[in-house]
């Protein structure tokens, strides 16, 4: 029989209403929440309440901590998968943090739900259930973090929030998924073909925020991290890459300072690339120093240059990748 670990941080799959009929988030303990859905008896299943919070209140160090619980629970427990509960806000961001950060084979999946246990039309019992079933199946060894949700594995990668509400809660725009449960069966229909692995330093701090672009933007918000001393930035920018040129003294400022920034673009799908030459194009930014940032969106980006800084990495290298 698969032994698999459930990991509770909390979210609307562990909330239930208030007295003013408002959702709290992370109510249920690992263990309520496992008696309130229901979990499969033809797997061996082991629940850990390590948070009880809104995703949005999850910190890096937060992070760091469920990371070294994953890590010890595969190699002194033998345990043949993880699922990690976790509110839907911020799992793309926590997906791709731990799959760049974990040293581990087994298959590391994340869910959650747009509707809590006791609400109509719940999604919570099911994608827990699918969950359970993704992380004790062989298929998924070696393939990184994936989040399960509404009967579709997606990779960590290129995971997003799609809808603020309905139950079709996320989708890898240009990517597509992984493969689906069906009847509690795993089937897998593609793979990653590249993986990433970052040995970042617990509770070292680091500081990116992310600064979106759009037409007539300046650089006050760029002023405003460099004055507050971050460690690095993600310009959103436009279309291949661009920003407004009112935008590049404060960049080239930042860059001047030390601080690493990477340029994405606000586009669903294609990747930033140098292929105008004027002022505040990528090929500009490019050659100010700025890193360009790929098909990245701009949350993955971050997490990405944190990880990036919390290990000593080469950026550079990184993005390249």
């Amino acid at each position: 029989m698969k032994k698999v670990a459930v990991l509770t941080t909390g979210g609307t799959i562990a909330s239930k209403p208030n007295k003013n009929g408002r959702l709290e988030s992370g109510i249920f303990t690992g263990e309520e929440l496992s008696d309130l859905v229901g979990i499969p008896k033809d797997i061996e299943v082991h629940i850990y309440s390590i948070l009880q919070k809104p995703s949005i209140h999850i910190s890096f160090d937060d992070l760091d901590e469920l990371k070294e619980k994953i890590e010890k629970l595969t190699f002194e427990e033998k345990i043949d998968g993880i699922v990690i509960t976790h509110g839907t806000d911020t799992m793309e961001e926590t997906a791709y943090y731990l799959d760049l950060t974990l040293d581990v084979k087994i298959p590391v999946v994340l869910t959650g739900s747009q509707r809590s246990p006791e609400e109509l039309g719940s999604d919570a019992n099911i994608n827990l259930r699918h969950a359970i079933y993704a992380a004790g199946d062989s298929q998924l060894n070696g393939i990184g973090v994936t989040v399960v949700f509404n009967e579709r594995i997606f990779s960590a990668i290129h995971v997003k929030k799609e809808h603020a509400s309905n139950i079709q809660g996320f989708n890898s725009f240009g990517f597509g998924y992984l493969g689906i449960i069906d009847n509690n069966k795993i089937h897998v229909y593609q793979k990653p073909v590249k993986s990433e692995y970052y040995k970042v330093k617990p509770k070292k701090s680091i500081t990116v925020d992310i600064i979106k672009c759009y037409l007539e933007s300046d650089g006050k918000f760029i002023t405003a991290c460099v004055d507050a001393g971050v460690n690095g930035i993600v310009l959103e920018g436009v279309g291949r890459g661009q920003v407004s040129p009112s935008m590049i003294a404060a960049i080239q400022k930042a860059i001047d300072r030390g601080i690493k920034i990477v340029i994405t673009t606000s586009a669903e799908e294609g990747e930033v690339y140098p292929t105008y030459d004027y002022n505040g194009s990528a090929y500009d930014l490019y050659k100010r120093g700025v890193v360009l940032g790929k098909d990245y969106d701009s949350k993955k980006a971050r997490i990405k240059l944190m990880v990036c800084l919390k290990s000593n990495s080469d950026v550079n290298a990184a993005f390249e990748r």
